[in-house]
């Protein structure tokens, strides 16, 4: 069975750094485009970033662009969310997410905006002030 498996959440001061990883087993990343979601206590889940399969494009939401770096490693089987600057907004549980892309999906797809297929069980992120 497919399974995405996010590592590398934790505590961390305000303004630092953390980088999480994600490795899917029972499946490779070839076809798939990847990224993050997040969800903070009382809050609604929230799209983070996402790279595309095909062209290596990134999206960014904009509460984290320029502060966080999406990055994907085919050889090997694993995405990257690289955070910097955190801030206690930055709480919440982070999760890895994967869409298969189908004929020419890859190109046109806004994955700001688009359905994910295969969801890992996500990774505590806390931010502390």
């Amino acid at each position: 069975q497919v399974q995405l498996v996010e590592s590398g959440g934790g505590l961390v001061q305000a303004g630092g750094s953390l980088r999480l990883s994600c490795t899917a087993s029972g499946r490779t990343l070839s076809g798939y485009s990847m990224g993050w979601f997040r969800q903070a206590p009382g809050k609604e889940r929230e799209f983070v970033a996402a790279i595309n399969y095909g062209l290596g494009r990134t999206y960014y939401a904009d509460s984290v662009k320029g502060r966080f770096t999406i990055s994907r490693d085919n050889a090997k089987n694993t995405v990257y969310l690289q955070m910097n600057s955190l801030n206690p907004e930055d709480t919440a549980v982070y999760y890895c997410v994967g869409r298969r892309e189908v004929g020419s999906s890859y190109y046109y797809t806004d994955l700001r905006w688009a359905t994910y297929d295969y969801w890992g069980q996500g990774t505590q992120v806390t931010v502390s002030s």
